[in-house]
């Protein structure tokens, strides 16, 4: 398995993963699949250009994009200490072999060298307790609950807020 950096040309693997990751686990995302799949491609690469405070990582098995996460931190002067962890998915066939963890430590590797930066938060759903496990075992902490965070039709979903200090 390879972990890397995503950029541009692999805007194509990242769109159709994407999509995978919004119709089989809905709830788990702001965006919707509606959303996401009228999004023009080359929408798509600009986002996946990696800056400085932003970049998205994927894992790699035998060429196929199986799992993904992004780091974005924040950029206004009184929170510029803060990134956050967005989008982190790995595909049904591939769990199970540690891609998450191994995605989640490279992110908390990687936003570790960015000069200032103090702490990653996330949001996870609450009745994923997979994803709370996983980022529990990285060192991440629950530090509040948002109930109803999302919602979809008649359906609400609560969201846990967890951080990784690095200092």
């Amino acid at each position: 398995m390879e972990i890397r950096v995503l950029n541009e040309s692999d805007a194509e693997l990242s769109h159709k993963l994407r999509l995978q990751s919004l119709l089989g686990n809905p709830e788990a995302f702001l965006t919707t699949y509606e959303i996401q799949a009228a999004r023009p491609i080359e929408e798509i690469r600009e986002q996946l250009k990696p800056e400085d405070g932003r970049f998205t990582l994927g894992a790699f098995q035998a060429g196929k994009l199986v799992g993904s996460v992004t780091f974005v931190r924040e950029f206004k002067p009184k929170i510029i200490h803060k990134g956050n962890i967005y989008a982190m998915y790995v595909a049904p066939e591939a769990r199970g072999q540690g891609i998450g963890k191994r995605l989640v430590a490279e992110l908390v590797r990687k936003a570790s060298t960015l000069d200032g930066l103090e702490q990653i938060n996330l949001t996870v759903i609450s009745e994923n307790a997979a994803a709370k496990a996983l980022y529990a075992s990285c060192g991440f902490e629950v530090f509040g609950i948002e109930r109803n965070a999302m919602k979809a039709g008649d359906q609400y979903w609560d969201e846990e807020n967890m951080v990784l200090r690095l200092k």
